[in-house]
C-alpha cells in the first residue's frame, strides 16, 4: 500500500518557486523589519564565528601535528550560526544574493528593490557584527587571554591581509556557492533536523577549506583589529570587504541562475504579484508567511498561482 505521507525532500521545481516567492516576501517587508532581522542574522552568525575561534584557536597542541584536523573542528562547529538564522527566519546577505536575483529574474519584483534590499541587509549584518564583535567578545573579556586573543589576531590577519585581492574574490565565490547550496538544501528539507544536517554539511566545507564569506568577516576581522592587528579599517573594506562581497555575489549566481535555468524555465510572476496582493503569501503585511508549511507551495501550484511546466523542469 502507498505512503500517504508527503515525501521528506522538496522536489527541485518546488524550491525553485518557493525561492522566488520568498523573493517576493522579502520584498514587501517593511524596511525596519528586514534591518532588524539582518542585525539580528549578523549576532547569529557571530556566535558561530566566535565558537569557532575558541575550537581553533585553543586547540594549538593538535594544530602542530594536526592542522587539517583543527580545521575541520573550526569548521564543523561554525554552521550552527546559519543553523540559528535559517529556523529563526533572519535576513542575511550571502543567501539574499541568491534569492533577490532569482525573483527580479523571473519578474516578481521590481530590480529596484535588489539594491534597496542588499544595502539594508548589509548594513544590518554588519552593526550585528561589529555590535558582537565589540560588546559580547572583546569587552566581556572572554578570548583576552592567551593562545584566544593571539589567534583573533593571526586570523584576521590571515583573512583581510595576508592574501591577494583576486584570492580573497575568488574564495567568496567558493563560499557563497556552497552557502547558498545550503540554503537551497534547507529549503527542500521538511523536518527541523533534515535542515540541520542539509545547512551544516556544506557549511562545514567551506570554513574547512578557508574560503571567504563577507559577514563572517564582519565579525572575525573587526575583532583582530580590536585586540591589536596591523590592519586599518580602510585596509580590510579595500582588501576584503569588498572582495569577497563581490565573490559571494558570483557565487550565489552560480547556483540561481542554473536553478531557473533548470527548474523554472517557463515560470511567470503574475500569479504570485496577484497572491501577495490578496494576502496569500504575507500575514497582515508584516512580511511573514501565512504557514510555514510548504505543503501550502504545492496546493497553491496545483491550483494555477505557479506557472511553471513540469515536464521541462523535472
Amino acid at each position: 500500500m502507498a505512503s500517504l505521507d508527503p515525501p521528506s525532500t522538496l522536489k527541485p521545481t518546488q524550491v525553485a518557486v518557493a525561492m522566488i516567492e520568498h523573493g517576493v516576501v522579502k520584498h514587501r517587508t517593511r524596511a525596519d523589519i528586514v534591518f532588524f532581522k539582518s542585525v539580528a542574522a549578523g549576532v547569529m552568525l557571530s556566535f558561530g564565528g566566535l565558537l569557532s575561534e575558541i575550537v581553533a584557536g585553543g586547540s594549538g597542541g593538535i594544530n602542530q601535528s594536526n592542522p587539517g584536523l583543527v580545521k575541520f573542528f573550526g569548521g564543523a562547529v561554525f554552521p550552527v550560526g546559519l543553523i540559528m538564522i535559517v529556523l529563526q527566519g533572519q535576513e542575511l546577505l550571502t543567501s539574499n544574493m541568491m534569492i533577490y536575483p532569482m525573483a527580479c529574474i523571473k519578474g516578481a519584483v521590481p530590480w529596484w528593490g535588489l539594491p534597496y534590499n542588499w544595502i539594508i541587509v548589509t548594513f544590518g549584518n554588519l552593526c550585528g557584527s561589529l555590535f558582537f564583535a565589540a560588546v559580547l567578545t572583546k569587552y566581556t573579556g572572554i578570548i583576552s587571554t592567551p593562545p584566544y586573543d593571539t589567534y583573533a589576531v593571526t586570523f584576521a590577519m590571515h583573512k583581510a591581509a595576508d592574501p591577494e585581492w583576486h584570492q580573497i574574490f575568488l574564495r567568496g565565490i567558493g563560499c557563497n556557492w556552497l552557502v547558498c547550496v545550503a540554503v537551497w538544501q534547507a529549503a527542500g528539507a521538511r523536518d527541523t533536523v533534515s535542515k540541520i544536517v542539509a545547512i551544516w554539511v556544506p557549511i562545514m566545507i567551506f570554513v574547512t577549506c578557508g574560503y571567504d564569506h563577507v559577514v563572517a568577516n564582519m565579525f572575525s576581522v573587526p575583532l583582530g583589529i580590536l585586540f591589536g592587528a596591523d590592519l586599518t579599517v580602510a585596509q580590510y573594506i579595500r582588501k576584503s570587504l569588498i572582495a569577497a562581497y563581490l565573490g559571494n555575489i558570483v557565487g550565489a549566481l552560480l547556483v540561481a541562475l542554473p536553478a531557473l535555468y533548470f527548474y523554472a524555465p517557463d515560470y511567470r510572476p503574475a500569479g504570485v504579484m496577484g497572491a501577495a496582493e490578496e494576502g496569500e503569501v504575507l500575514n497582515n503585511g508584516t512580511g511573514e508567511r501565512v504557514s510555514s508549511d510548504r505543503s501550502s507551495n504545492e496546493k497553491r501550484a496545483g491550483a494555477g498561482v505557479y506557472e511553471v511546466d513540469s515536464k521541462r523542469s523535472q
